[in-house]
């Protein structure tokens, strides 16, 4: 009786492992699309706060986009506006993804201008 017991089971490893290994496949291309997108946040975060940072030494704006361009992921689009005493930089980049995956990261730094710290309000 126990050999007929064992022989019943032959399939049931092949139809689990038929399951389960497109599973792991999904979950671990799941991971990977989860570090490059935080990758290319952390790249958008670092490019906006050096565009601000050359904005606020009153660098040329050419110069400014610049410096927050050789930062950024690939795609980003930087814009610079000057609110008063506030210089505001905002980079967005497309994340790395197909279809349902595809997103747009943001970041956003503000430094005050150089030639307002200090003075008199």
């Amino acid at each position: 009786m126990c050999r007929s017991e064992a022989g019943a089971d032959r399939g049931y490893v092949t139809a689990e492992a038929a399951v389960v290994v497109p599973a792991l496949v999904l979950f671990t291309m799941a991971l990977v699309w989860a570090l490059l997108a935080t990758s290319a946040q952390i790249q958008c975060v670092d490019a906006a706060r050096a565009g601000a940072r050359a904005a606020a030494r009153q660098e040329p704006v050419g110069a400014s986009v610049e410096a927050a361009e050789q930062a950024a992921p690939r795609g980003a689009h930087v814009v610079i506006n000057r609110e008063g005493d506030l210089v505001r930089v905002a980079v967005e980049a497309p994340a790395p993804g197909l279809g349902a995956l595809s997103l747009t990261l943001r970041a956003e730094a503000v430094a005050q201008a150089e030639e307002t710290v200090g003075a008199a309000s």
